[in-house]
């Protein structure tokens, strides 16, 4: 039988949702069954394995198929929805940002008693940072911890070269607002919010910035808008005072990358002794998604050559692979 730390990994990672770490613990699980000899449990295991990941993919697509009542054609080419099921505790972030992002849940569960008071919940956030710092993320957790859903906004849908035809799109986005309350995230926010005194920017994405300064000033629904981006310097001074916060994303520091590498590979276990520290210096400059990424190819690599343990080596090479990237 897989043995109990295989087992109650498998149950914990259910519990939270993490659907990447409970199938690859339940490959482990099979793995180690082949290996002791119990071929043709480990064979009916791994076919249900495949079969769950296959419906649970059928799943999330219907899960995007929500209704939107009001022009429902015109807003399923402009919006992507789906479910998170990520929450804050998913996420390693820095003592600010989280302490920020906590008093954004806390006035959201409560907006009903701030209401009362003629006083108005964080709704409106501006993300910025690096990419790869968690920023898409947020806006799924924050879905995540107030049972709401994501509607991606897509841009290249968003701007026509048809004259005025952009500016209906977005009033149709902030009129979803208020008819479907969700987290609308507004990614590369940069790409409609530039400057409007760029000389090569075109007349179009002008007034699709001017259109969304009027909108959400105007805006008095009980969705959560998040913008983010990874270059706020090129975003348009008048955007900044529309938004009730601006939360920056910095890099990891050694203590956070300790941190990410922990909760990552927490199910697994490595075939020698791990020094963090270590670990963590030589990954100083990546962000938080590199790290994440590295993490995978290391129990990918387990998972793939047998081994019942992570290789301390592998992990290292990964990290520097993606080093070697950056410089």
């Amino acid at each position: 039988m897989a043995a109990a730390d295989q087992i109650k990994s498998l149950i914990k990672s259910f519990g939270d949702g993490d659907e990447s770490r409970f199938f690859a613990t339940a490959l482990q699980i099979a793995a180690t069954e082949a290996r002791k000899g119990h071929s043709i449990f480990a064979q009916e295991l791994k076919s249900v394995i495949e079969k769950a990941r296959k419906e649970r993919s059928l799943d999330v697509i219907e899960q995007k198929a929500i209704p939107l009542n009001v022009h429902k054609r015109d807003l399923q080419e402009l919006i992507e929805v789906f479910h998170p099921k990520i929450k804050l505790n998913n996420m390693v972030l820095d003592d600010q940002t989280l302490i920020c992002l906590n008093k954004v849940i806390k006035e959201q569960e409560q907006w009903q008693v701030l209401k009362h008071h003629n006083l108005e919940p964080k709704r409106k956030l501006l993300l910025t940072g690096a990419p790869g710092t968690g920023k898409t993320m947020t806006a799924q957790a924050i879905a995540g911890e107030l049972g709401l859903s994501v509607y991606i906004i897509r841009l290249d849908g968003l701007i026509s070269k048809y004259l005025g035809e952009s500016i209906a799109k977005l009033r149709l986005i902030f009129d979803a607002m208020s008819d479907h309350r969700a987290v609308y995230l507004f990614d590369e926010f940069d790409s409609i919010g530039s400057h409007r005194n760029l000389q090569q920017d075109v007349g179009e994405i002008k007034r699709v910035l001017n259109s969304f300064l009027i909108n959400i000033e105007k805006d008095s629904s009980n969705s959560i808008i998040v913008a983010a981006t990874n270059l706020p310097e090129s975003l348009d001074s008048a955007l900044f005072r529309r938004f009730d916060d601006i939360i920056q994303y910095p890099l990891p520091d050694e203590a956070h990358i300790a941190s990410i590498i922990k909760k990552t590979l927490s199910s697994f276990k490595f075939d020698g002794k791990i020094n963090y520290k270590e670990l963590s210096k030589k990954s100083i400059g990546l962000n938080y998604s590199e790290i994440v990424k590295a993490c995978q190819e290391t129990i990918k690599d387990m998972i793939l050559s047998g081994s019942e343990n992570l290789q301390l080596e592998i992990l290292k090479d990964n990290l520097m692979k993606r080093q070697k990237v950056n410089v």
